[in-house]
């Protein structure tokens, strides 16, 4: 007998996911994406226990994931005036899942989580642009770019930061640029890592500058060097070769503390501006609802955005099972209160970590040399000092991290 049919918008980490869930309860989702294949665009994420604690719920798919644990945290100072170790800690206790964070190449994990979707009996159609819908009783039949539709009970719009999904319901609005950019790339540990047999994710502070880095796996480290610059597009495409040395050539090739390093020694160099979008009182209307990126699409400074749309992904699965727990084909006052529920429990929580994430972006990228060196205090403090981190805002942060998605009284799916 076939399950209730739901049409997925998007093919990133969110959609494949829900659509394994939804599979094996009962559902037959279709994943469209947009791309005409998987793509190998993009550079990391760092997949933390609230969203690995998601992915367990998945058989076997933790154990697929290209991946490499990170046990400690560094931090450094490289502005010349106050050039020091900030601060120094192992990462947390291990989460609900027993996993503590760990970071991903991009691309992989992409196609990994694309590969166990059509594995699982999940189809995904790529070229498939969502262009337009129209909303009927009982279902909404999808209009993509190409020509073909397609209709289904409801529709979860899963296609990031430029949705179109979003756009549909809810019309065009300016993305809202955050006034930084990134450039990043791959590159092999750097000597002075694997001489002390190192694998952390570190961070360096300089004077209107911050580079982030953590291992991909057993090789590799992708790293990101933010700064205060005229309005990059977030297409992920790199740099041309002219450009990419000119960067690896540039002031950040001699960061201290490895940093340097890893700008020389790079692959590629992509360059990308940070965005976020104004926040939504509601994600959906009738048979339609945003999950993810869509939704909250947040700047990176938390590593938190691919996280929280799993969280997204796991409770939208979890309150369709208390409320449909047949897997009927829903009424669309009956999605309309699952929806409602939904957003009642995740618009504040995300709304909340988009904002943190902002504020860490204005702390990171500071200039002037005595501003810097505030920051620095600053940072020393929030993290713990040289010594390890003990009962910091991070601790909190983390460990309310750690705690969800899976709450008291919540049954897991």
């Amino acid at each position: 007998m076939t399950g209730t049919k739901v049409i997925i918008a998007g093919g990133g980490v969110a959609g494949p996911v829900l659509g394994i869930l939804l599979k094996r309860k009962g559902y037959d989702p279709i994943i469209y994406e947009r791309l005409d294949a998987p793509t190998d665009m993009g550079l990391s994420l760092a997949l933390q226990p609230n969203g690995l604690k998601v992915l367990s719920l998945i058989p076997d798919l933790i154990e697929k994931i290209p991946k490499r644990e990170i046990s400690e945290t560094l931090l450094w100072s490289s502005l010349p005036e106050d050039e020091r170790q900030l601060a120094h800690y192992e990462m947390p206790i291990k989460g609900l899942a027993g996993y503590g964070v760990n970071g991903a190449r991009r691309p992989a994990l992409l196609r990994t989580l694309i590969e166990e979707a059509q594995a699982q009996g999940v189809p995904v159609k790529f070229g498939h642009q969502l262009e337009s819908f129209e909303q009927h009783e009982d279902s909404v039949t999808v209009q993509f770019a190409n020509g073909t539709t397609d209709t289904a009970s409801f529709v979860v719009g899963c296609d990031g930061l430029h949705s179109d999904t979003r756009v549909t319901l809810f019309g065009k609005e300016p993305v809202s640029f955050t006034g930084l950019t990134q450039t990043g790339g791959i590159s092999p540990f750097p000597e002075a890592f694997r001489t002390k047999g190192m694998a952390p994710m570190f961070n360096i502070y300089g004077n209107g500058v911050h580079m982030i880095g953590y291992p991909v796996n057993e090789n590799e480290i992708s790293w990101a060097i933010t700064q205060r610059e005229a309005e990059a597009k977030e297409n992920w495409r790199h740099m041309d070769e002219e450009q990419q040395k000119e960067f690896k050539q540039g002031p950040h090739s001699s960061l201290p503390f490895g940093g340097g390093e890893l700008v020389r020694t790079a692959g590629r160099i992509v360059k990308y501006g940070l965005y976020d979008r104004p926040e939504l009182s509601t994600w959906h209307k009738g048979r339609v609802v945003l999950i993810g990126d869509a939704a909250h699409p947040t700047s990176p400074h938390l590593g938190q955005g691919a996280n929280q749309a799993l969280e997204d992904c796991y409770h939208l699965t979890r309150l369709l099972l208390v409320h449909n727990p047949t897997g009927a084909s829903p009424s669309t006052e009956l999605l309309s209160t699952v929806f409602t529920e939904f957003e009642t429990l995740r618009i504040a929580r995300t709304s909340d970590l988009v904002k943190r994430a902002r504020q860490q972006g204005e702390i990171r990228v500071i200039s002037g040399v005595e501003a810097c060196k505030k920051r620095n205090e600053t940072v020393a403090t929030m993290y713990g000092g040289p010594a390890k981190a003990d009962d910091t805002a991070l601790r909190v942060l983390l460990a309310d991290l750690i705690e969800h998605p899976f709450k008291p009284g919540e049954s897991e799916i």
